[in-house]
């Protein structure tokens, strides 16, 4: 992929109106997301779920502005031609539309990311608006959304029923009239993400467990490799058992280094014989 063109969001609406699905996942590191880069993900996302698939915390709460900072640096490093778009963490957007424009400032401005990321709907629309007039692109997340998982009830689907669905679709056109470009529905029932993608006009949804009719689809990078060690979430299709080879080969190499089979000779760096001699002369 090294004659890939760095990805616009005219080229990303290009695909849309042509009715190609946008592929996108998470990505916290370097190395991953030059993996990525070469597979030719179009959209990557450096999510506050780090907070959890990195940093090992019960919730996404904890994760900093700095968190999210470095970890994004580290990404657009890896992948200098995705969509790369920053998650806005807790409590950096919610107080004031000042505070959201400065912070979406700062994650352009810092990590060279294309476009941030906010949770809510009507309630952080003026704050969307905010980010989108000062010129930065930013993208919506309705349904599940972890850092208001506690006033949700926990980790479930959302808008099974018709006044929340309607709540939804609601707060999607809302987004949408405030500038936002693209808006996320996580772990809604898919015919409410069908139709929120149906009445999108100026933006194009993403589905994470949200069914197949959405413009394109998200995925936890740590999940569908089976490298998140407290659960697996039934919306993530595992492509492959990446944990398990990892974990076999760590108790490979803790097995060899006890029973002194590594490291062999082609593992260390040898000394000549005359510079050996001569270092024991001098020691002597």
């Amino acid at each position: 992929m090294t004659d890939r063109k760095k990805t616009s969001l005219p080229m990303l609406f290009k695909k849309v109106a042509a009715g190609e699905p946008i592929t996108m996942l998470t990505c916290y590191d370097y190395p991953t997301a030059h993996l990525q880069e070469q597979a030719g993900i179009d959209m990557i996302l450096v999510g506050d779920s780090l907070g959890m698939t990195v940093l090992g915390y019960e919730s996404t709460l904890p994760v900093t502005m700095d968190d999210m900072i470095r970890h994004t640096q580290a990404v657009r490093r890896g992948t200098p031609n995705a969509w790369l778009i920053g998650d806005m963490p807790y409590m950096s957007y919610q107080p004031s539309v000042e505070t959201a424009i400065r912070n979406a400032g700062r994650f352009m401005a810092e990590t060279g990311c294309d476009a941030v990321k906010l949770e809510g709907g009507a309630e952080m629309a003026d704050r969307m608006a905010g980010i989108v007039a000062a010129g930065i692109p930013a993208m919506g997340h309705l349904g599940l959304t972890p850092q208001s998982v506690s006033a949700l009830g926990g980790f479930r689907v959302q808008g099974k029923d018709a006044l929340r669905a309607k709540k939804i679709v609601d707060d999607a056109k809302v987004l949408e009239q405030a500038g936002a470009f693209s808006v996320l529905l996580e772990m809604v029932p898919d015919r409410l993400c069908e139709l929120i993608t149906q009445r999108a006009r100026d933006c194009f949804i993403i589905s994470l467990g949200s069914g197949l009719q959405a413009h394109g689809q998200l995925l936890i990078y740590h999940d569908m490799f089976g490298l998140y060690p407290r659960f697996r979430p039934r919306m993530a299709k595992v492509f492959g058992e990446a944990g398990s080879l990892i974990l076999n080969g760590l108790r490979q190499y803790a097995s060899e280094v006890s029973e002194r089979k590594f490291p062999a000779e082609e593992n260390w760096f040898g000394m000549p014989d005359e510079a050996y001699e001569e270092l024991l002369t001098l020691l002597d």
